[in-house]
């Protein structure tokens, strides 16, 4: 059995999303609900025309919406680091507190090798 990419019970993901049933790769993730993906109530997802699931949360899952299965799109770890070493810390909490497990260790070694330049002296450094 192939894991889930939300794995665990205690992250923010919708009981019923999809991200709890299968890896990135198996499902799309939309910006919000649409007609486009319509749900079923037999299983409780939405789906695209293809069939492909959906999650209708990207901020509950962790990753930007994207067409992850229908077209094969791969995730990519990004970060936006702050201006301020001031605000680094609690970006920090925030992007990996809600980081789904299948982007934190990409995420965690882009912080390391992209915090030393803007902050030099910082803990990552």
């Amino acid at each position: 059995m192939v894991d889930a990419f939300v794995p665990y019970e205690r992250h923010p993901a919708c009981g019923v999303c999809p991200a709890r049933r299968f890896p990135l790769e198996e499902f799309d993730v939309a910006e919000r609900p649409s007609r486009d993906f319509p749900f079923n109530p037999e299983d409780g997802h939405r789906y695209t025309a293809d069939g492909a699931p959906v999650c209708v949360h990207p901020d509950k899952v962790g990753v930007p919406a994207a067409r992850y299965k229908s077209d094969g799109i791969s995730l990519t770890a990004e970060l936006a680091l702050p201006d301020s070493a001031d605000e680094l810390a609690e970006y920090l909490r925030e992007v990996l507190h809600g980081a789904a497990p299948g982007v934190l260790d990409a995420l965690v070694e882009k912080a390391a090798s992209e915090i030393g330049s803007p902050f030099p002296g910082s803990q990552c450094d």
